[in-house]
């Protein structure tokens, strides 16, 4: 039988899957004397006329590898539209594992405390604020005694009706962005802000804030959760989630 033969490697695989047209993991078979390419061609036509499809886009489109132009004949989209596509899952999965790698305690403590003090709360929305108080916390919204349920998409910052009241005689906001507030994209991974990993490292230092109202808000950092922030000081609190953020800084005034 003679000495076995070595295995493959990795650019005689490319080079014969390339010759051949045909997936990576049937030319490294070929290689290591399980069947040969033109075998698997006459046995799953189908397949080999999509990989022959796929192998022409690589040969287009520089910097296409074999796996996403099979991507792109077998979705019908264009190469474009697939890598964009990609990337947006990518982006999406990314946000996820953020969210979840961040525990919720210190924002979940403070509205546990406000809805058991019955605390009288500013609620400061993109056009408006009224004051009220939350009675229970859906997982989209806040339960409020003369509201109802508020989607808490919509708030910009929670705090205090006290704390409130002393801040906006010296908040300061951009002009532009008061008179027309920034949109909330309902894709987190499309806002200018969704993963709280990156303000963990700023716990108790100052921190600077854009709001999509305008409001620029220069806090301490008191906390982090996986939607949201918590600024100021014990007693003081501001609860600033994340989709209301357009820009942040540590230690300085963020710019728009």
């Amino acid at each position: 039988r003679g000495p076995p033969r070595p295995p493959p490697t990795p650019q005689q695989i490319a080079e014969l899957a390339k010759k051949e047209r045909v997936p990576t993991r049937i030319a490294k078979g070929d290689l290591e004397g399980k069947m040969k390419c033109r075998i698997w061609k006459k046995l799953h036509a189908e397949e080999a006329r999509r990989f022959d499809s796929a192998w022409t886009l690589v040969e287009t489109n520089k910097g296409l590898d074999l796996a996403d132009a099979f991507g792109v004949v077998q979705s019908g989209l264009s190469v474009q539209d697939f890598l964009a596509r990609k990337v947006r899952v990518k982006r999406k999965e990314e946000v996820k594992q953020a969210r979840a790698s961040v525990e919720g305690k210190v924002i979940d403590d403070f509205i546990d405390a406000q809805v058991k003090a019955h605390a009288e709360l500013a609620f400061v929305l993109a056009e408006r604020t009224f004051f009220d108080a939350v009675t229970g916390v859906q997982p989209v919204a806040f339960d409020l005694e003369k509201e109802g349920p508020t989607a808490k998409l919509n708030i910009v910052v929670v705090t205090r009706k006290t704390t409130w009241d002393r801040l906006l005689t010296a908040l300061e906001r951009d002009p532009k962005l008061a008179q027309k507030p920034a949109v909330v994209s309902r894709q987190p991974s499309k806002r200018p802000v969704s993963d709280p990993r990156q303000f963990l490292p700023h716990v108790g230092q100052t921190v600077s804030f854009l709001l999509r109202n305008g409001i620029k808000l220069t806090q301490p950092l008191i906390g982090v959760g996986p939607y949201d922030v918590l600024l100021g000081t014990t007693g003081e609190e501001l609860f600033v989630p994340l989709h209301a953020m357009v820009s942040w800084s540590a230690g300085e005034s963020p710019a728009p």
